[in-house]
């Protein structure tokens, strides 16, 4: 099929209406691999901000449980794209969002904050190493479906476009980006699962190649040290190549699903959505953090 398909179609669809087609499009045929790898870096670049990357680490799920949180994360986000914000599964996913968020202390602005990571790190992804860049009528979708998505989660003073989510988030990451032991411990456990997606003798690049898609101020908020600009330029290249290569590939006919993929690994019998996530530990009190010795505890 053309590789027009999927563009053609979403941009004769309205995105003020449509928006939840036209993201499902993009999602689950015209960049399935592409938008997973760029909403793993937003999530990833939300360690970096201490209040979010410290709060993750209390809760355990990112360092002792770091496959299932990963699964978690993406079999979660998926119900209101594939099936709509009012369907059974849609209301379902969100529901468990929202109950895992009500059990902690999270501000609006990190709540703002890490909705503007869905919004421009994948447009950004896609800007240098996609096949092709968002259409403005693409654009514009994903800014009213993360929209949708925001206050579905009770987050306040929603940015109204890209533009505006953009800001939100440069600045946010100017002001808030910073060392943290904690944070740096989930980005290590995420780090090294992702290299658990590949043979172990190409596991040591993988590392490098993902720390040279990092930005300088998110690698000293880490506490990273940058990869080699060769190695940089490399991956950079080998990037491009791979995008180079996608332009004569024809559009997808069949949808991608997050389940379908070979890197979601905890639910091979399946799995319920209302059973995702974190739930309260007994005798914590409600709050699903363990709270040992020693710990820094946790808002709940």
């Amino acid at each position: 099929m053309a590789k027009s398909l999927w563009r053609e179609r979403n941009d004769a669809l309205d995105p003020e209406t449509d928006y939840v087609e036209i993201v499902q499009n993009l999602s689950t045929y015209e960049f399935p691999w592409d938008i997973l790898q760029a909403l793993g870096f937003a999530l990833f670049r939300t360690f970096a901000v201490p209040s979010v990357g410290r709060l993750l680490y209390e809760t355990g799920a990112f360092t002792e449980a770091t496959q299932k949180r990963y699964d978690d994360t993406g079999l979660l986000l998926e119900p209101p794209i594939v099936h709509g914000f009012e369907s059974a599964e849609g209301r379902a996913a969100l529901r468990r969002i929202n109950q895992m968020h009500k059990a902690y202390d999270i501000s609006n602005d990190d709540m703002r904050y890490v909705l503007s990571t869905f919004v421009v790190v994948p447009k950004r992804w896609l800007d240098e190493f996609g096949w092709r860049p968002l259409t403005d009528n693409e654009v514009r979708a994903v800014v009213n479906y993360y929209r949708a998505l925001g206050k579905h989660l009770n987050i306040k003073d929603i940015p109204e476009t890209y533009d505006a989510f953009m800001h939100l988030m440069d600045d946010y990451e100017r002001t808030h980006f910073a060392f943290d032991q904690g944070g740096r411990r989930v980005a290590d456990a995420t780090l090294h699962l992702m290299t658990t997606f590949y043979p172990r003798p190409t596991r040591k690049a993988v590392h490098q190649f993902g720390r040279a898609l990092m930005d300088r101020p998110l690698l000293d908020a880490f506490g990273y040290v940058a990869p080699h600009p060769v190695v940089r330029k490399a991956s950079v290249a080998a990037m491009k190549a791979r995008a180079r290569l996608l332009r004569h590939v024809p559009s997808k006919r069949k949808p991608t699903f997050a389940i379908d993929l070979p890197r979601i690994k905890s639910y091979p019998d399946g799995y319920a959505i209302g059973a995702l996530g974190t739930f309260p530990v007994p005798g914590s009190g409600g709050c699903p953090v363990r709270h040992t010795a020693g710990a820094a505890k946790a808002s709940a």
